[in-house]
């Protein structure tokens, strides 16, 4: 019966067992166990950092740590606290529900709410872990996560309007699991590479360092018959372009019968749908 429970109480137990676990207490006492090793993720390169040698020397005689310095963003001078582990950029969760049950359609834009933005790993998962999964959602619904940058994530903003989105089209019960591992990548950095070397309109080598991130954010909806993922880039060229699709097929490792699509921004403004009318990636594996 104890083993459904995760805190046990003492009082649950013989007195047989009681003494047992006061013994294991004072041999776990006599020889400490070494400090957890910290873990980090492959999705973030931002590594959680090893306490040095002092730190834990004086944990170990319990003694205070001397206390961190204050992190903040590079992105936009937030202050996150002592102990947080800082992502590269800051991140804006919305959502949006075209057509809310018993209503007419909704705008796009006015139908699309700002639910929360988050600038370190453990804000993140703070927010992520009272997120409904998509496969929980009603069809007609988006999710979409941008860089604070986008003051709205549409078409026209300045940082989506010259460039576009890769496309994939899921059956319904896949999505979860890949929209989340999509997240992870992009606010872990890795579609860093993407924009290195690429030349701008200038003759300058406009690469991440230019101060915006290639990636401008992605979107998941969620339909009757299917489930869509797209990731949007700032630029439309084609070098670029590649550049993610690859790192999309590798992040996400995606079975080599996938289909991608992609649509510029400009295309979209035209013919007034994010979806119809792109352009089939037909490059072989």
């Amino acid at each position: 019966m104890a083993g459904y429970f995760s805190n046990q109480s003492q009082s649950r137990f013989s007195t047989t067992a009681a003494a047992s676990t006061a013994a294991h207490a004072q041999e776990q006492t006599d020889n400490p166990s070494p400090l957890p090793r910290r873990v980090s993720s492959r999705h973030f390169s931002t590594s959680l950092p090893a306490a040095s040698a002092a730190d834990e020397k004086s944990h170990g005689q319990g003694k205070d740590r001397p206390a961190s310095a204050t992190i903040s963003n590079a992105g936009t001078g937030q202050s996150l606290g002592s102990g947080v582990h800082p992502l590269r950029n800051t991140w804006v969760f919305w959502f949006r529900q075209q057509r809310a049950p018993g209503n007419k359609i909704t705008n796009y834009e006015e139908g699309i709410k700002k639910v929360s933005s988050f600038s370190s790993v453990e804000s993140f998962w703070s927010l992520w872990t009272h997120v409904n999964a998509p496969s929980a959602l009603l069809p007609t619904t988006d999710y979409l996560l941008f860089h604070s940058g986008v003051r709205r994530p549409v078409w026209e903003d300045p940082l989506n309007i010259g460039g576009g989105k890769w496309i994939i089209r899921l059956k319904k019960g896949v999505a979860d699991r890949i929209w989340e591992n999509l997240i992870l990548a992009i606010i872990g950095d890795q579609f860093d590479d993407c924009a290195e070397g690429r030349v701008g309109n200038d003759g300058e080598v406009d690469g991440y360092g230019a101060g915006w991130p290639e990636i401008c954010g992605c979107t998941i909806s969620v339909r009757q018959s299917e489930d869509i993922v797209s990731l949007w880039n700032r630029v439309d060229d084609m070098k670029v372009r590649e550049k993610i699709r690859d790192t999309i097929r590798t992040v996400l490792n995606l079975p080599t019968s996938t289909i991608m699509e992609y649509k510029s921004n400009n295309d979209s403004m035209q013919d007034k749908s994010s979806f119809r009318n792109s352009a089939v990636d037909r490059t072989p594996l």
